[in-house]
């Protein structure tokens, strides 16, 4: 868990993405993350929750349901949807933070 809140704590943007492997629309977020990640490189980190192994950190958050991804900065929430997202919105949202 400390782990985790570096992370999130840290200067670079971080994209989050709470899924499960038995969620189809999280099989959709698969290449739109891939696609965030080309345009934007080394200026995001993004990771990917699988709720099922992190029950911890889904409860702390309060995942109701997946996918929902969330992005912080230095500690704090900048957003937070769920459902699928394109990547343009993504990406958008994102380079306002870098």
């Amino acid at each position: 868990m400390s782990k985790f809140n570096e992370i999130i704590n840290g200067d670079k943007p971080v994209l989050l993405d709470f899924s499960a492997e038995w969620c189809q629309p999280c099989k959709m977020m698969g290449p739109i993350l891939k696609d965030v990640s080309k345009q934007l490189g080394d200026n995001v980190r993004i990771l990917k929750i699988d709720v099922d192994k992190n029950q911890s950190i889904a409860q702390q958050w309060r995942i109701q349901g997946v996918p929902t991804i969330m992005m912080f900065k230095k500690g704090k929430q900048l957003f937070r949807q769920s459902g699928v997202i394109p990547a343009n919105q993504l990406v958008d949202m994102l380079k306002q933070h870098i």
